[in-house]
């Protein structure tokens, strides 16, 4: 499968607004810094490990500037720290001083001089100099840099740091989506081998029980009358839809096992053809879609329509009354979520920790049960997420989430 690669780009306003103010010999050495920086971020987005992305990018730093030091500080879920540094005063693993944690709260580039930029006393430096990268509005990468001149520090080096701080948070950015898409594969591997194991004993051993009960609750129900031969048919009927729920769940680990590695797929065809069917299958039912808002690229298997199909059909089977739907859509440069909100009457608060589990429903569902774990196993599959809350009308809105190509 394609992995998801995104691209920093450089802001060629900036760079001629400060080439601009060079001399006229300063400019081939600018020129020539920024086709290195991006020949630097060329070989980034291929590392393979935010180790190989951090030893690069301290390389670079070294190569095409001359600091006293250099620090490479990642952040995850807003928690700095060093990954490695050149400065003797710091650790892989130290926490990063408050420049750098300055950095991460403004994701701003931040500027110290004087006394307060060295890590220690004596020092020569003369100013340090913190650059954040964010992916979307998070800080991924802080670059910390220090130099013994405090002379035009900013204007000199702020752009091309920031530059290469851009690519690193980019290729990190990348790793840790590939990372993530593989635990969700891993996790599902083994929720298939578990659903497979229940599978096997369902079918089997409790398969084989029931159509025993059902054999002589039929001859129960032939050799009795009035009120046992009721409890008789209670008996039948009861089994029998218990065989048809086991049959179901082998249905859906035949399909979850036949469902190939996720493709490329266009969102909106996608949506547009469920949204089509479902309105055709239930007239209760209005969902407010717009077609050219989803015009997107996700990885999804052949029953990405199933996994839409039964979260809109959800909201008609589950509400007594007419219900609309309305769809919308957020992006981000490593996924697309689809939100499906209704104004329907809500998902009790006490169920929703389970809604997603495989059997579980409501308590007022006549359903197998198996619809949104359904959905959810697909989802992950796909190394996306499905979540569900309140919608802003009262009813529920589900949040399904996709990585985007």
């Amino acid at each position: 499968m394609t992995e998801t690669i995104l691209s920093s780009y450089v802001d060629i306003g900036t760079i001629g607004s400060i080439s601009g103010q060079m001399s006229f010999e300063e400019q081939p050495e600018f020129a020539r810094q920024v086709a290195d920086l991006n020949n630097y971020g060329q070989a980034l987005n291929s590392c393979e490990t935010v180790e190989e992305v951090v030893s690069l990018t301290i390389e670079a730093v070294s190569l095409l500037f001359d600091f006293e030091s250099t620090t490479f500080v990642e952040v995850r879920e807003g928690e700095p720290a060093i990954k490695e540094s050149t400065h003797p005063g710091y650790s892989a693993g130290d926490e990063p001083g408050a420049i750098a944690r300055a950095a991460v709260e403004s994701g701003e580039t931040t500027i110290e001089t004087g006394q307060v930029a060295s890590v220690r006393d004596g020092s020569e430096v003369g100013a340090a100099l913190a650059v954040p990268a964010a992916i979307v509005e998070d800080v991924v990468v802080v670059l910390v840099v220090r130099t013994t001149s405090d002379e035009n520090v900013g204007d000199r080096y702020a752009t091309p740091l920031e530059m290469l701080a851009s690519h690193a948070a980019t290729a990190i950015s990348n790793i840790r989506s590939r990372q993530q898409l593989e635990r969700a594969r891993t996790d599902l591997a083994k929720r298939k081998e578990m659903i497979e194991l229940y599978d096997r004993l369902l079918r089997h051993d409790l398969g084989n029980d029931l159509q025993v009960i059902t054999g002589f609750a039929d001859i129960l129900a032939e050799e009795l009358d009035g009120e046992h031969e009721q409890y008789a048919e209670k008996i039948d009927r009861a089994a029998r839809s218990s065989n048809d729920l086991i049959q179901r769940v082998g249905d859906l680990v035949s399909t979850l096992e036949a469902e190939a590695e996720p493709q490329p797929r266009d969102l909106d065809a996608v949506l547009e053809s469920v949204v089509e069917t479902v309105r055709s299958q239930y007239e209760s039912l209005t969902v407010e879609f717009d077609p050219t808002a989803f015009e997107y690229r996700i990885y999804g298997g052949d029953l990405l329509d199933s996994v839409f199909q039964n979260v809109l059909s959800n909201a008609a089977v589950h509400n007594e009354s007419a219900v609309t739907v309305s769809m919308s859509v957020e992006a981000t440069p490593s996924n697309v979520t689809v939100v499906v909100a209704d104004d329907g009457s809500g998902i009790p608060e006490e169920v929703r920790d389970d809604l997603f589990k495989m059997g579980e429903k409501g308590p007022d569902s006549s359903g197998t049960g198996l619809g949104l774990g359904f959905v959810r196993a697909l989802t992950e599959s796909y190394g996306g997420s499905v979540d569900v809350a309140d919608s802003e009308s009262g009813g529920a809105e589900f949040r399904l989430s996709l990585q985007r190509v």
